[in-house]
C-alpha cells in the first residue's frame, strides 16, 4: 500500500511538472506575440496613411482576428491545464469566439487576395466596397459568415439532461462539449467548405494576375509583386490547414512513441495553432518595406519619424503581404 501511495505521488508530481513546463512555454510565446501585435497596431493607429489603404486595413483586421483567436485558445488551454471547470453558459461563448476567429483567418486571406486582384485590374475605377472608407462592409460580412457556423454548431448540440447549462461545471474543451456525431460531421463539412472556397479564390487570383503579367509591358514590377503576394496567401492558407492534420500526427506519434494523449494534444496545439498565428504578422509585417521601416525604428528605439523618402513611397509600394 505504501509503494502504491509513493507511486501515485510520483505520477502526480510528474503531471504537475509537465503542466508547469507547458504553461511556461506557451505564456512567454504568447506575450511576445502580443507585444509584436501591439507594436504593429500602434504603427497603424499613429500613421494615417496606413489606414487610407485597403490592404493595410485588411492586414490590421487580420492582426486583430489572430489576437482574439490566440487569446481565446490560450485561455481554453490554461483552463484545461489547470482543470478549471465552469458552466456551459460561459464555456460556449468562448468556444464560439475561438472557432469563429479560426474560420475567419482563411476568409481574410481570400479577401486580401481579391484586394490585390481588384487593385491590378481596376486601378482607376475600384469598386466602392473595396475603397478604404468602405472596406468595413466587407470586414463586417466576414465576421457574420465566420460566426454563423459556430452558432449553428452549438445550436444543434445534443443536450445531456444531467448537465445544467447554467450551473453544472464542465471542463471547457471542444472535444467534450461538441461530442455528438452530427456536430463532428458538421464541423468537418464547414471546414472543408471554408478552405476549398478560399483555395479556389487564391488559385483564381494567382492565375489571373500571372496571365496579366505576361500581357503588360509596363509596370510589370507591381503586378509581379502582387502575384507573389497571392502566392504568399496560399502559403499562409497551408499553415492554417496544418490544424486539420492533428488526427494524422496523433496516429503517427502513438505508433512511434509512448506519448500521453495530453502531450500529443499540446504538441498539435503548439505547432499547428500557435506557430502559424505567430508567423502571420512576421511574414506580412517584415515583407513590406514601408511597414518594416517603422517596425525597425520602434524596436531599435530610434527616431519615431520615418525618413521622408520612405513615406513618399508608401502609396506606390505594392509589396505588402
Amino acid at each position: 500500500m505504501q509503494n502504491l501511495t509513493e507511486l501515485s505521488g510520483i505520477v502526480s508530481s510528474n503531471n504537475s511538472l509537465s503542466v508547469i513546463i507547458k504553461v511556461c512555454v506557451v505564456i512567454p510565446f504568447f506575450c511576445v506575440f502580443l507585444c509584436f501585435i501591439a507594436v504593429m497596431l500602434h504603427i497603424f493607429a499613429s500613421h494615417r496613411q496606413f489606414m487610407d489603404t485597403s490592404r493595410y486595413i485588411l492586414f490590421a483586421y487580420m492582426l486583430i482576428n489572430d489576437t482574439l483567436q490566440l487569446l481565446s485558445s490560450v485561455l481554453l488551454f490554461l483552463f484545461v491545464m489547470g482543470g478549471v471547470k465552469f458552466a456551459l453558459v460561459y464555456c460556449i461563448p468562448l468556444l464560439i469566439i475561438s472557432t469563429a476567429t479560426f474560420q475567419n483567418t482563411p476568409l481574410i486571406l481570400a479577401t486580401m487576395s481579391l484586394e490585390r486582384y481588384v487593385a491590378i485590374f481596376y486601378p482607376l475605377q475600384r469598386p466602392v466596397a473595396w475603397r478604404s472608407d468602405r472596406i468595413w462592409i466587407i470586414i463586417l460580412s466576414l465576421w457574420l459568415i465566420s460566426c454563423i457556423f459556430p452558432i449553428i454548431d452549438h445550436t444543434i448540440m445534443e443536450h445531456d439532461p444531467a448537465v445544467d447549462i447554467l450551473s453544472t461545471p464542465v471542463l471547457c474543451k471542444a472535444t467534450l462539449v461538441n461530442s455528438s456525431q452530427i456536430q463532428t460531421l458538421f464541423k468537418a463539412a464547414t471546414s472543408i467548405l471554408f478552405f476549398a472556397v478560399v483555395a479556389v479564390i487564391i488559385l483564381f487570383t494567382y492565375v489571373k494576375i500571372l496571365l496579366e503579367t505576361r500581357k503588360l509591358r509596363q509596370d510589370t514590377a507591381s503586378v509581379s509583386k502582387a502575384m507573389h503576394t497571392v502566392l504568399l496567401h496560399g502559403f499562409q492558407l497551408l499553415l492554417c490547414m496544418l490544424a486539420f492534420t492533428s488526427p494524422i500526427t496523433e496516429t503517427l506519434i502513438v505508433l512511434h512513441s509512448n506519448w500521453r494523449p495530453e502531450d500529443i494534444s499540446y504538441f498539435n496545439y503548439f505547432c499547428f495553432i500557435l506557430i502559424p498565428r505567430f508567423l502571420s504578422p512576421l511574414i506580412y509585417g517584415f515583407r513590406d518595406q514601408s511597414l518594416r521601416s517603422y517596425i525597425e525604428k520602434t524596436f531599435l528605439c530610434c527616431s519615431k519619424k520615418v525618413k521622408p523618402c520612405v513615406r513618399g513611397k508608401l502609396k506606390d509600394n505594392s509589396s505588402v503581404f
